[in-house]
């Protein structure tokens, strides 16, 4: 441990002074050690509820029917749960797999972690087994009950969420890591395994899971099939279309679809997996994956960078992948507005000290030869300090550091709703437009007179912009004192009608859910949506799917 607090972050400088200390004095290193410590010991265990503060579950937010009444109706073709359907699920499921009709231990399963959407479910089942799932649906499909799937429950658009009194279908239970093989590198899990617990297998075996995001240690691997989620790293290892090498699906009417056994290469028919991944459970509920999975680097570093610019971001993204190449496992951008948001929220100085900066990178390589990518990084660093692009800069020199500097990413989040809520939206947007739409949404908000930083009596705080340069996706959050349905007038249709204007997508990796099901038109034509509802309508004709929600 003294030889972690001891061992400083290297800071660059206009002097190229690698070896100075970056932070002011040994406190401020051990807070961020403290941070990665308690996080790293804790955030999985049973004693993590007595380091941070436990979230509330109550009737304070309002219900998604009655909040978007005048969008969403329950659908009166759909069964309302009797004690007859109760009965049959008690026939097939064990007692502890079973919640009904309990308000305050469905609250959970009912509310979204941003407290922004909350349904009204009575009844929650967590099957253990695949052949459980297909009874379920079954049933369901037979008595039209509609179902919602849902796996962590840390999606950001509502998907996971009923909206009226639809059967959440919770996958936790199905948990099992099924096989690996250290020779292929092909791992096969139950959709209910957490990321986090995969991962941690893999990394036993000296592999890792081509996936990784903030909310690695509660969202399921099914989930982020299901919603085709992107991560940190898809730089390096792309996209779940092309790593998932076969899934196990549960059909609306119980049919159990199974490619587990998928080969990397297999020209036989249609590829039907790439239906599923991204579908968000609306075609079937996925039950188990199987995923080719890449070597463990050997060595792995993180810089943060300070810019003057959103051009000079680009440009020293561009310089990264011609001099940083295959070693270059993730490139992410932070604005201004963001980091004081994180500041406030860890209670901790930037690493950066030197002065405040319009844009933060954070610029992460991996390898298997620690002195040749040191070499490398520093070498491209120290061009990029000479040529003038980068200001400052801090390189970390030890796993706790390298830790505390992601934090200064993944916390945006967090930060950004912790003044009350925060409209988040996922975009894809060609690079040299990307940070437009931040600035078009806050001259937007300032026009109505609805936005303040420091002005309590305004609903929003401001909107900030993060995101993954290496493949086009913003992040933009609108921090919010409030929800309100004056904010999001403004906000809706004006940031997906901005999207539409630069050919961009309306979802980048979070989906659509029940947030973006009104929008798809401003990324998909009336041709293409034609086709995603005859494919929904003929993987699920009751539509018991996950319905209000995708299209």
């Amino acid at each position: 441990m003294i030889a972690m607090l001891c061992s400083y972050p290297r800071c660059l400088d206009h002097s190229k002074s690698f070896g100075s200390h970056c932070y002011r004095n040994y406190f401020t290193v051990l807070g961020l050690f403290c941070v990665y410590f308690l996080h790293t010991i804790f955030a999985s265990s049973q004693y993590f509820s007595l380091l941070v503060p436990i979230r509330s579950y109550s009737s304070s937010v309002p219900l998604t029917a009655e909040t978007y009444a005048d969008k969403v109706q329950r659908n009166q073709a759909y069964k309302k749960l009797d004690e007859g359907d109760l009965a049959y699920f008690q026939s097939i499921l064990e007692p502890n797999q079973i919640i009904s009709n309990n308000e305050d231990d469905l609250a959970f399963y009912n509310e979204d972690w941003m407290r922004k959407y909350r349904g009204q479910s009575k009844l929650l089942l967590k099957p253990k087994t695949t052949e459980q799932v297909s009874e379920i649906l079954k049933y369901c499909n037979s008595n039209k009950l509609a179902v919602v799937p849902q796996g962590g429950n840390t999606g950001l658009v509502g998907g996971s969420i009923p909206v009226f009194d639809e059967i959440i279908l919770s996958l936790s239970s199905l948990n099992k890591i099924r096989s690996f093989d250290n020779v292929s590198g092909i791992f096969k899990c139950d959709a209910g395994v957490i990321l986090e617990t995969a991962d941690q297998y893999l990394a036993e075996q000296g592999y890792i899971f081509p996936l990784d995001l903030g909310a690695k240690g509660s969202c399921h691997v099914g989930g982020v099939v299901a919603t085709n989620a992107g991560g940190l790293r898809l730089i390096r290892y792309g996209s779940l279309h092309g790593t998932v090498l076969g899934l196990e699906v549960v059909l609306a009417d119980g049919t159990i679809v199974n490619s587990l056994d998928s080969l990397r290469k297999d020209n036989t028919g249609y590829d039907l997996k790439q239906l599923f991944i991204g579908s968000e459970g609306s075609l079937g509920v996925i039950t188990g994956v199987s995923i080719l999975c890449p070597a463990r680097p050997q060595a792995v570093n993180v810089a943060v960078l300070a810019v003057d610019s959103y051009e000079s971001v680009q440009k020293v993204f561009n310089d990264a992948r011609k001099e940083l190449s295959e070693i270059l496992s993730a490139f992410e951008f932070m604005d201004e507005t963001s980091q004081i948001l994180v500041s406030k929220y860890l209670k901790l100085d930037h690493p950066i000290e030197s002065d405040s900066y319009p844009f933060y990178i954070l610029i992460e390589t991996s390898g298997s030869n620690k002195e040749h990518d040191d070499e490398k990084l520093e070498t491209f660093l120290g061009n990029a300090m000479e040529n003038g692009i980068v200001l400052d800069g801090i390189i970390a020199q030890d796993e706790t550091q390298l830790r505390s500097l992601w934090n200064w990413r993944e916390n945006i989040p967090e930060a950004s709703q912790m003044q009350g809520g925060v409209y988040k939206y996922d975009v894809s947007i060609p690079l040299k437009d990307l940070y437009g739409l931040v600035e078009a949404a806050n001259e937007k908000l300032e026009a109505a007179g609805l936005v303040d930083f420091e002005d309590i009596s305004k609903p929003v705080v401001k909107a900030v912009g993060y995101g993954h340069i290496g493949d086009g996706n913003l992040h933009l959050n609108v921090a919010v004192r409030k929800y309100s349905k004056e904010v999001e007038k403004v906000l809706e249709p004006f940031v997906y009608e901005w999207i539409q204007s630069k050919k961009g997508s309306i979802s980048a990796e979070h989906g659509l859910g029940f947030q973006k099901k009104n929008y798809i038109q401003y990324s998909k034509s009336p041709v293409e949506i034609a086709l995603i509802k005859d494919i929904k309508h003929h993987y699920d004709p009751n539509g018991i799917l996950n319905p209000y929600k995708y299209v």
